[in-house]
């Protein structure tokens, strides 16, 4: 920044730099019916943890989920598409990224004016790169989109290509790969923005994701890239030293729900890395998250969290959540 403020807070914050990853229960908890007026009222009080890591030093990125609002907008594709052409999932996940940065942009000013902070918040529509040779795209498994019945799902995959599976008895859903990241295109401006002494909110959803062809030309791909393994990845790119999941519990967990359960405070990267191959962790539940945070400690990262919204001003003071150190 060109202000002495801002000067000021950049030189501040240099030693703490972080990414934290907003779950969706940090703009929509279960229960919740996820109006405009609750998803502002829940980002409201999320941005006021954040804003209180600013006050103690912290230079910050923030990713977030989309799931529940991307789903809508996939919905209202579906049943406008008489009267307006819908759009592919990139360009509704691009949609999302810009609603939802939009959301917890204003609610972060709003947070700096209520505590006269002298920061500066910007969103960034973030794509990111993935291979078309990855093996996800064999495997079509994240669902997306609204529920359809038997005729229609038939009907989708010989119309659009489509693939469809049968969802717990609810009735038949969309299915997208889920490969991995590769890169984030965006990353020297991210990391540029946060250095300048920016809160940068940047991957949202996991990001636009696009495949590159031989020429260097980017291109949407039709798949969905889960979002915690590209807050690891965006971490590790803009060289962050925490990397800080918020998501539905308070600690991580063997044995979860389970007679035998028991709540993690304290481990290792290899404590954890045994654990989740002992499978304690499963793909459907804090599976990524984990990789996630393994491969980020793994590439110079010091250490992660895991805790949720209400707790995560006290996890960074370690005082709530799981800390995971390298």
């Amino acid at each position: 920044m060109k202000t002495e403020e801002g000067l000021f807070v950049a030189e501040k914050m240099n030693n703490k730099r972080a990414v934290i990853a907003l779950g969706g229960n940090a703009i929509i908890p279960a229960g919740h019916q996820g109006t405009i007026e609750e998803q502002r009222d829940i980002t409201q009080k999320t941005m006021a943890q954040v804003a209180g890591m600013l006050e103690e030093g912290y230079e910050l990125a923030l990713t977030h989920g989309n799931g529940p609002i991307v789903g809508n907008i996939l919905l209202r594709n579906e049943s406008a598409k008489s009267i307006v052409p819908p759009m592919p999932l990139d360009v509704c996940g691009a949609d999302s990224e810009g609603g939802l940065g939009y959301m917890i942009q204003q609610s972060l000013y709003n947070e700096f004016a209520l505590r006269n902070l002298p920061f500066h918040v910007i969103t960034l529509i973030t794509q990111v790169e993935v291979s078309p040779d990855d093996i996800a795209f064999n495997k079509p498994s994240k669902p997306i989109g609204p529920f359809y019945n038997a005729f229609e799902a038939e009907l989708m995959e010989s119309d659009k290509g489509w693939h469809m599976v049968e969802d717990a008895g609810r009735g038949y859903r969309r299915v997208v790969p889920s490969p991995e990241p590769l890169d984030i295109i965006e990353k020297e401006a991210v990391r540029s923005l946060v250095e300048s002494g920016f809160i940068v909110i940047a991957g949202g959803g996991g990001g636009v994701p696009v495949l590159r062809s031989p020429d260097g030309q980017l291109k949407g791909a039709e798949v969905v890239i889960d979002k915690d393994k590209v807050a690891g990845l965006l971490a590790e790119l803009i060289g962050a030293t925490e990397l800080i999941l918020v998501t539905n519990v308070s600690r991580l967990a063997l044995d979860y729900r389970k007679p035998t359960q028991r709540l993690l405070e304290k481990l290792t990267a290899s404590e954890l890395d045994t654990y989740y191959q002992e499978g304690q962790f499963p793909a459907g539940s804090m599976g990524p998250k984990v990789e996630a945070i393994l491969r980020f400690l793994k590439k110079g990262g010091k250490k992660a969290l895991i805790t949720n919204p209400d707790e995560l001003l006290q996890a960074v003071r370690g005082e709530a959540g799981t800390l995971i150190t390298a």
